[in-house]
């Protein structure tokens, strides 16, 4: 089987280049893009709008969640962030990958996403396509579960054998 993972932390889009993708098409560089764009690039896993909010908000005084919500519809547009869907009706967004079309490993315990290239549905399209007369634009493929770390995590091992052994329920307050 050949290696289909993008392992490669530089091959990721970098602020300059984001600057300069913004910049050509008219757009500004304004202080709260700017802090949105490094925060996206700073991270390793998917982020929500909140969480992203939540990262930024004290980096830049009076960021609202309004402007998270349009910088990144902006970037989505321009093809620069992924849009994940793993999960709840809550979206995250992650640095998309120079390499082009890829797709998502999502470990739902840390959220680390794991892009890879191997994507053999041409002719499922294909055939959708002609058996529905569905023009197809493109597809997502996310894949869920849990990565290494966190499969072997002694705390999460630990949680999973002993559930339910020796654990009293409280109700009300602790004291």
């Amino acid at each position: 089987m050949k290696n289909v993972f993008n392992w490669k932390a530089e091959m990721v889009y970098t602020e300059k280049y984001i600057e300069a993708a913004l910049r050509q098409r008219g757009f500004k560089i304004t202080p709260q893009r700017r802090t949105v764009i490094k925060a996206i690039i700073a991270s390793r896993a998917r982020l929500t709008p909140a969480a992203i909010y939540e990262k930024v908000k004290k980096q830049t005084g009076g960021i609202g969640l309004v402007t998270i919500y349009r910088t990144l519809e902006l970037l989505m547009e321009l093809g620069l962030i992924c849009e994940m869907h793993a999960g709840g009706s809550c979206r995250s967004y992650l640095m998309r990958s120079p390499a082009g079309h890829h797709h998502h490993l999502i470990c739902a315990d840390c959220g680390t996403v794991i892009d890879f290239t191997d994507c053999d549905l041409g002719g499922l399209e294909r055939q959708l396509s002609r058996d529905t007369d569905f023009k197809i634009n493109g597809h997502l493929l996310e894949f869920l579960g849990q990565c290494r770390k966190c499969r072997t995590a002694p705390v999460v091992r630990d949680r999973v054998e002993n559930y339910g052994r020796n654990e009293k329920i409280r109700s009300g307050p602790v004291t």
